[in-house]
């Protein structure tokens, strides 16, 4: 097996200083940010990914959740790439609900976008496909905005296979949540199904687009026609 002593290593032999104050700076790592507390070493995200890729075969799996309780944004995010590739090359039914139920465990150090985003919708989606979703719901109105941030991006791998009724549910739902980041979430889930069946998008739209967040919005209609887009900013879609 290999030790987490070995990982870790690599990956500091990749830090950069200069690139970890600027990295705190876009994860808003400062008091009051989202990302308060944080701490970077400066890795690139291909470099985490080469190494997760390496080592997530031979880890340990409690070395795997010991990474992701790291203080470190990297060691955490190339956690959650060794957890997503188990999942992905995994054939067992145990092995993939131990990774689902450590995941949900720990949602506490998957506590950024990044985070989220590089794993909701291919480890939490999936596992979900073919079961009750009343979790997901349950992340959803969680007081946790990174839980509520995995739920809406969990249904990103619903709506790659046109099945669009939980991300719009949450969608109306979570219309009036206060944080940017679900704004952003909500919206760039609108607008993948919008990408998939315009008229769904549309419809919806129409129905709630005047309630909607100014980001949330611009998010959903992004891809729009610009004659379109800017008759649904001004609020002239009747």
């Amino acid at each position: 097996m290999s030790s987490l002593k070995e990982l870790k290593s690599e990956l500091l032999k990749a830090a950069n200083p200069e690139k970890a104050i600027g990295a705190a700076k876009y994860f808003q790592a400062k008091p009051g940010g989202y990302g308060e507390g944080d701490l970077f070493h400066g890795i690139s995200v291909p470099h985490q990914r080469k190494i997760a890729k390496k080592y997530f075969q031979t880890i340990d799996f409690s070395d795997i959740l010991q990474l992701l309780c790291s203080d470190f944004h990297e060691e955490r995010l190339t956690a959650i790439f060794i957890l997503v590739y188990k999942f992905e090359k995994s054939k067992s039914d145990l092995e993939i609900k131990k990774i689902v139920e450590a995941y949900l465990e720990h949602t506490d150090f998957i506590n950024n976008w990044d985070l989220v985003d590089s794993s909701a919708h291919k480890i939490i989606g999936p596992y979900y496909e073919d079961k009750p979703r009343t979790k997901l719901f349950e992340l959803a109105h969680s007081k946790n905005l990174w839980e509520q941030r995995i739920a809406v991006i969990s249904t990103f791998y619903f709506i790659k296979k046109d099945d669009f009724s939980d991300a719009l549910k949450m969608a109306k739902e979570l219309l009036h949540h206060k944080h940017d980041l679900m704004h952003k979430a909500i919206g760039w889930m609108l607008r993948e199904i919008g990408n998939r069946n315009l008229q769904v998008l549309l419809q919806f739209l129409n129905e709630h687009y005047l309630d909607m967040p100014r980001t949330m919005l611009r998010y959903a209609i992004e891809k729009f026609e610009e004659g379109l887009r800017q008759d649904y900013l001004k609020g002239k879609i009747a």
